[in-house]
């Protein structure tokens, strides 16, 4: 069996995430900071002092001590004392950083205190994610979640900080939690995004995609999905839709078909084996399937994802 029964686990197993934290930042006085685009997720906070968050096409955000953001395939961004500061690459600056920290003036009481981390994740399979997020999610240190949220980014800047053994592991594992906590906090809000993701906070939605995701194999039919939501079909499909943004057998073809694109990248099963593991009676269903949402043979896709892992390998 290729699923789990969590849809949250399973999509961030799916995505194989790299963690980089740090370094974290200390500033003081007047100080701007412009980080360029970039792929995937940045999650932050402050551990002490203000700053203001200046995303391209969003207004600019104050962020306190104890706050968090994260942000998704966001454009480029500033991180400043003041909207008006004039800001400095962060790769120049950054590349001053001792043990594990940057510092920006002269040390202060009122020091701005903040640490990032970067999440990238396998472009196979990135969107499953990255799809649902805004450029920008902000948690406050009072919102119900921001507590918690607060403490993992002290417990993470305090990690970058020290030279521990596992540090690197404690870092990364602290990190992929504030990512759930945050996408819990973004997926808990009345403006609840659309997909998966919002749709698990649905009663007869999430039991449907928990259901989905416990035994991706199953022949699962629309009538049997609309009884475990206590709905009936024509209601669950029309409920579904509006909430995950397709049809049910949509989401779980296209669920099906992420597994397999991690599956033929990674081990060494056969096509046939991989067609029965995610629900297919013959390797023919599933290579036709594969073939509408991929766009490739699931036998092509295999080829071309070892020849980009050797390539990788050799440096191409």
């Amino acid at each position: 069996m290729l699923g789990f029964q969590d849809p949250v686990a399973d999509a961030i197993s799916l995505l194989r995430p790299r963690t980089v934290v740090g370094p974290s930042l200390k500033a003081s006085g007047e100080w701007a900071v412009r980080f360029d685009a970039f792929l995937h997720v940045r999650i932050g906070g402050l551990v002490s002092g203000t700053c203001w968050l200046l995303v391209e096409g969003q207004e600019p955000v104050l962020l306190r001590e104890g706050d968090t953001f994260m942000l998704g395939n966001p454009p480029p961004y500033v991180l400043a004392s003041t909207p008006d500061a004039r800001p400095r690459p962060a790769e120049q600056v950054l590349a001053g950083a001792e043990d594990g920290l940057v510092r920006i003036g002269p040390e202060s009481e009122d020091d701005l205190y903040l640490c990032v981390g970067h999440i990238g994740f396998d472009d196979r399979n990135a969107s499953l994610l990255t799809d649902l997020l805004p450029p920008l999610v902000i948690v406050r240190v009072d919102d119900p979640h921001g507590g918690r949220l607060a403490q993992l980014i002290d417990l993470l800047a305090t990690e970058v900080g020290i030279t521990a053994a596992g540090g690197p592991l404690v870092q990364s594992h602290l990190a992929q939690i504030l990512l759930v906590h945050m996408l819990r906090a973004h997926a808990a809000r009345t403006d609840r995004p659309t997909g998966w993701l919002g749709a698990l906070n649905e009663d007869g939605i999430g039991t449907a995609l928990r259901a989905v995701h416990a035994d991706v194999a199953h022949p699962w039919t629309l009538k049997e999905l609309a009884e475990l939501s206590n709905m009936s079909r024509s209601a669950f499909a029309h409920a579904f839709k509006r909430h995950v943004g397709v049809p049910p057998l949509e989401y779980l073809i296209q669920w099906r078909m992420s597994l397999a694109r991690d599956a033929l990248a990674r081990d060494s099963r056969s096509i046939s084996e991989l067609a029965r593991a995610t629900g297919y009676l013959s390797e023919s269903a599933f290579s036709t399937a594969f073939r509408r949402v991929v766009g490739s043979s699931p036998a092509q896709f295999r080829n071309q994802a070892k020849e980009s892992a050797h390539s990788a390998a050799e440096g191409v």
